[in-house]
């Protein structure tokens, strides 16, 4: 039915339009009572649940940062079937964004352009979100992703960076640095040992014991994700998320004039697919074995699920799936690993009644 509704409906509206329709939705489940009702057709299996940064999620799978940016729809996701939900990226300073438009789908690609700019209403009013949030014993784990103020120099984003986690690290589960969005002027340069250093040593001695994560960029060579890796470890970090969007245009499916018309930003989708599994590679054998690594990039189903926690993920995170599988996109997931696990068992040698 879904991909019906896409081919005729959505993939002709502007994709920013048609994220917010969605949102609007997902946000007004639990305001018009259904949530404990939906939650009934979308809760992952109990055995599925993980433990890692002292948390306990409901299963691997989670929705990462940028589809709700302020954390006002953290109760509908939740509702839906995801056992975390990243909000963000958020900024000290609010900020309306890049200039529309500012997201473009390349449908042969399953695959999403933005170039969105970290628009939000800022740390202080998703604070007060959060203070709510936190009284609910059936919420979703909540990470909270913090990034540079555009209308701050790179040269003082330590500041800034600090003045997020001073007002969002008590409100978190885990807090995400974000160094590897492509759309901020100067933020990937933060990615650099020599600025990431002090960026991440500062940030972790304010967020006291919240449990602090850096997301990296898919672009990086291999070894500056070891380098990154060895900083990781130094610093007393928690884990790594990896990965953001990339800047690369490679091997697309998409014909030429459509990706030289949505020009740049950051890609996600299924062209990541494969280096996002490289890098989770590069970190897992690099980061101690119970160090958590979220892994993002490419993932849709729950046999990319699988394929991440089969390669050394500890959570799975997903975004441009929403657009391409729908509202039911984390049941289908839920059930899929499921599925999965119960395949498992009974080939199991000595698992089938005698």
């Amino acid at each position: 039915m879904y991909r019906i509704l896409f081919s005729l409906v959505l993939k002709r509206l502007d994709p920013e339009r048609a994220h917010h329709l969605a949102f609007s939705v997902i946000r007004a489940i639990p305001a018009v009572g259904l949530a404990p009702l939906v939650r009934r057709f979308t809760k992952p299996s109990p055995e599925d649940a993980v433990s890692t940064l002292g948390l306990r999620f409901s299963s691997p799978f989670g929705v990462a940062a940028g589809f709700d940016k302020n954390a006002e729809a953290v109760m509908g996701l939740g509702a839906l079937g995801f056992s975390h939900v990243e909000v963000g990226t958020l900024t000290a300073v609010a900020q309306p964004g890049n200039p529309k438009p500012r997201m473009f789908r390349f449908v042969a690609d399953r695959a999403v352009v933005n170039r969105m700019g970290f628009n939000n209403g800022g740390a202080a009013l998703a604070a007060e979100r959060l203070v709510a949030l936190r009284r609910r014993e059936d919420r979703p784990v909540i990470g909270v992703n913090i990034g540079k103020s555009r209308v701050v120099d790179v040269d003082d984003a330590v500041d800034d960076y600090l003045e997020s986690t001073r007002i969002l690290a008590p409100l978190a589960d885990y807090l995400v640095v974000n160094v590897s969005s492509p759309n901020t002027p100067g933020l990937r340069g933060l990615q650099e040992i020599d600025r990431l250093a002090p960026l991440l040593a500062a940030v972790k001695a304010t967020a006291g014991r919240t449990p602090l994560l850096v997301k990296i960029a898919p672009d990086l060579a291999d070894d500056e994700v070891v380098r990154i890796a060895e900083l990781v470890v130094s610093t007393g970090l928690d884990g790594v998320i990896a990965t953001n969007t990339t800047i690369s245009r490679a091997g697309l499916r998409t014909s030429a004039d459509i990706v030289e018309k949505a020009g740049d930003g950051g890609l996600s989708g299924a062209p990541l697919r494969s280096r996002s599994l490289e890098v989770l590679a590069l970190l897992r054998r690099e980061l101690p074995t119970g160090m958590c690594v979220i892994s993002v990039g490419g993932v849709e189903t729950a046999e990319h699920v699988r394929e991440r926690l089969e390669a050394g993920a500890t959570l799975v995170q997903g975004y441009t799936g929403f657009v391409y599988s729908g509202p039911l996109w984390a049941r289908s997931v839920n059930r899929g690993l499921a599925r999965q696990r119960s395949r498992s068992v009974s080939s199991t040698p000595g698992t089938a009644d005698a």
